[in-house]
């Protein structure tokens, strides 16, 4: 009954539009109610769940995000793919997937990667004639790379989620080749649209113009470096290098680019503080969530449930994709993050799977559902930037769906995709 309740109550509010972190909070109080567990205890869990060092560095990486949006470093990178890959079939195609790619090492974030390249890319691309669902599908599914590779906010919220165990460091390292392999992939999907299409092919621009684009985008790659080097050498933490990312960037957006007015500096310190209010409130919530679930037994008895079905591991991790991919399309990515974890991790654990292949997984799994309707927020910011519609846009990403799917096999089922890189820097 106590479970019913839980999910039930959750799931109705979710269904009237209540948001998110106020489903999560308010279905906690009326499970603990039943219970006859004290209220009090949801605000201690509440407090718990936020009262964790390694989640200032979702907050710091935000704000160095939007500092380098602002500061003109987002159309470097822009520049230097279009130099790079631009006169492929479909060149512009290929530019967003590649300046996703960069961006993302520095962002972490699908949302401002989405905002940030889809605001540079879909006009240029409506302009050289490219149909906008094209553009758009582009945008959307490549600023998932970006919860991928380093710094991702999705991966620190899985290793707390994780119960603190879990390497961040390993983390980040794993999910280097598995962003690059869904670049691939979706720049094979982009190249078949647009040989389908007919979309032009442009001029090569020459290796000079590449090196002068590649030495104006230096200071943006440089950051990707500071990141991903100092968090694996263990010179700093993850927060820690958070801090060194916002200094950085203020440096050289204030001091080199010289593009940063004061203006640009309150709207992305405002942007942070909003988007960091936001994002904790949901984790707080979550994990008084998560502790109910944990007191309930849910882990056990889905290990028993799962156990009951099929003794064959592939089965369930199949089985748990396609559950996840489910969950993605109804609810964002960092609850459902908190939510599932302490869920589904004892329960890959007990069939043999690795917790960083599994996050690796989860992340890359919901990643996807940020792509899909009623509730993808990746999908509404890159349809908002092109102000087309969502049904529109969904008629003809099946392409990009497929890309993103089949890189998730490989990545399920081919753990040293995911695990050889960790074991290289070990």
């Amino acid at each position: 009954m106590a479970l019913t309740i839980l999910f039930g109550s959750f799931v109705l509010l979710l269904l009237i539009g209540t948001p998110i972190a106020f489903c999560l909070g308010i279905a906690s109080f009326l499970t603990v109610a039943y219970l006859g567990i004290p209220p009090l205890i949801v605000f201690q869990q509440m407090n718990a769940g936020i009262s964790v060092f390694a989640l200032m560095a979702i907050p710091f990486f935000i704000y160095a995000g939007d500092l380098m949006v602002r500061g003109d470093i987002a159309a470097r990178l822009v520049a230097l793919a279009a130099s790079l890959v631009g006169h492929f079939r479909g060149g512009l195609g290929q530019v967003n997937i590649a300046a996703s790619t960069l961006f993302g090492g520095i962002s972490g974030s699908a949302v401002a990667d989405a905002s940030a390249i889809g605001g540079l890319m879909i006009p240029q691309m409506r302009q050289r004639g490219y149909d906008v669902d094209y553009a758009v599908n582009i945008t959307v599914t490549s600023s998932i790379i970006a919860l991928m590779i380093p710094p991702s906010h999705n991966m620190i919220i899985y290793s707390i989620s994780g119960g603190g165990q879990i390497s961040i460091a390993d983390l980040f390292t794993a999910g280097i080749l598995p962003g690059f392999l869904l670049a691939m992939g979706l720049a094979a999907a982009a190249w078949y649209v647009a040989n389908k299409r007919g979309y032009p092919i442009t001029a090569f621009e020459g290796w000079g113009n590449i090196g002068r684009r590649a030495l104006g985008a230096i200071p943006g790659i440089i950051l990707i470096g500071i990141i991903f080097g100092g968090v694996r050498s263990g010179v700093f933490t993850a927060t820690e290098s958070s801090c060194i990312a916002i200094v950085y960037a203020l440096l050289i957006t204030l001091f080199v680019y010289k593009s940063m007015g004061w203006t640009d500096f309150v709207a992305a310190t405002l942007g942070a503080v909003r988007t960091t209010a936001m994002v904790l409130l949901i984790i707080g919530a979550a994990a008084a969530f998560g502790w109910l679930l944990a007191y309930l037994r849910v882990p056990a008895q889905m290990i028993d449930f799962m156990q009951s079905m099929t003794d064959s591991p592939l089965v369930i991790f199949l089985l748990l994709n396609v559950l996840l991919l489910f969950l993605g399309t109804f609810m964002d990515m960092s609850p459902l993050i908190i939510i599932t974890t302490p869920i589904f991790l004892p329960v890959v654990k007990a069939f043999g799977m690795d917790p960083v292949h599994f996050g690796v997984i989860l992340v890359l799994n919901l990643g996807i559902g940020l792509c899909t309707p009623p509730v993808g927020a990746v999908l509404f910011v890159g349809c908002a930037v092109a102000r087309i519609r969502v049904a529109e846009a969904i008629k003809t990403i099946w392409p990009f769906y497929f890309a993103a799917f089949v890189v998730l096999m490989l990545v399920t089922y081919v753990p040293a995709i995911s695990l050889w890189l960790p074991s290289v820097f070990k």
